[in-house]
């Protein structure tokens, strides 16, 4: 099994594109990327920790490849939009690709110039393709979240949903 770890704003709606997927065996809301040790929710969203919401993936290669993953992760974000994404803004919800491994980087930074250069956005593709650190989970309420509140899932994915739909 291999890892895989993507920010793409509300880790909420990051879970749903990757969760059935054959040879996936895992998607875990979390926080990555900055400096404190198990940060919370509220610490994170505050902007105050570096951390940004993500989701972590299990994998089988075998499967699935790394990139797929990167291929279904743009299309889930606006890669043209640094600040956040959709409803959320903040450096909480910046979107980046986080790497394990000179493999992982190479795969993400050919995808990121493959789109770029495919003329799909007429601005510049912003994603961050960073060294993955520690993943801190997030907490039980925040897992699986679009299983357990479909309708405030529906709600906060409308604007991403939207977005999807006219450039995906």
């Amino acid at each position: 099994m291999e890892r895989a770890i993507f920010a793409g704003g509300c880790f909420w709606c990051m879970i749903k594109p990757f969760d059935s997927l054959p040879g996936i065996e895992s998607v875990i809301s979390g926080y990555t990327g900055g400096t404190k040790e198990n940060p919370t929710y509220l610490e994170v969203k505050s902007g105050t920790t570096g951390h940004t919401e993500a989701v972590e993936i299990i994998f089988d290669p075998a499967l699935i490849s790394y990139r797929e993953l990167v291929e279904i992760y743009w299309q889930q974000t606006d890669p043209t939009d640094a600040f956040g994404q959709f409803e959320d803004r903040g450096s909480s919800y910046r979107p980046v690709i986080y790497y394990f491994d000179e493999a992982q980087q190479k795969t993400a930074e050919a995808s990121r110039a493959d789109l770029q250069n495919s003329g799909h956005f007429d601005q510049p593709i912003v994603t961050q393709i960073e060294p993955a650190s520690i993943f801190y989970p997030a907490e039980k309420e925040h897992q699986d979240y679009y299983q357990r509140n479909p309708e405030n899932y529906q709600k906060n994915a409308e604007r991403r949903k939207k977005f999807i739909a006219e450039f995906w």
